[in-house]
């Protein structure tokens, strides 16, 4: 219970002005539980002869987002990185990253929980991905890449307006999106 000087604030206080007993607010809240590497594969094919190249790799990131629920009020949020440096004389790496957040949500409205896991939880989960792309390409002796910042929210946002337009246009109505996005 919150108490500054002898005075409950509004959030500890139910609705005939008595303290609300522990864990029996219904303000909405989400937030990361834990995060951890799931699966990661780095591949580095063309050694040792790759480290004689000249030319720099010319560098393909993919991403891909995936929420399922695993519990009460709790998803399993899978950000998956694949990245493919290759040149013409073949293939420097390849890094596959399923970085995952355990997501706990409670008394948020269905829209913005699929808003927070598709979009703000991948968002808070990329600068812990990030580093871990950036150690596994130094790892297998290439200088660490440091994947640009991704708008995770600006995508969610572009993908959402698509859907709408193609439901608009005259097409079935589209589900919500439950899978990969």
């Amino acid at each position: 219970m919150a108490e500054e000087e002898g005075v409950l604030t509004n959030l500890d206080m139910g609705t005939g002005g008595e303290p609300l007993p522990n864990g029996a607010d219904t303000l909405p809240t989400a937030g990361i539980i834990t995060q951890y590497v799931k699966d990661l594969s780095v591949e580095n094919p063309s050694a040792p002869d790759v480290f004689q190249w000249p030319e720099p790799p010319q560098i393909d990131v993919q991403f891909n987002i995936a929420a399922e629920p695993i519990g009460n009020d709790v998803h399993e949020v899978t950000l998956k990185l694949t990245l493919t440096a290759t040149s013409q004389r073949g293939t420097f790496y390849m890094v596959d990253l399923a970085y995952c957040g355990l997501v706990g949500m409670r008394y948020v409205p269905e829209e913005q929980a699929h808003a927070f896991l598709y979009a703000e939880a991948p968002r808070l989960l990329f600068p812990f991905a990030r580093r871990v792309v950036a150690d596994a390409v130094r790892d297998a002796g290439f200088p660490p890449l440091m994947v640009d910042p991704v708008d995770f929210n600006g995508i969610y946002a572009a993908q959402l307006a698509s859907r709408r337009a193609e439901e608009a246009a005259g097409g079935e109505p589209i589900k919500p999106v439950t899978g990969n996005s």
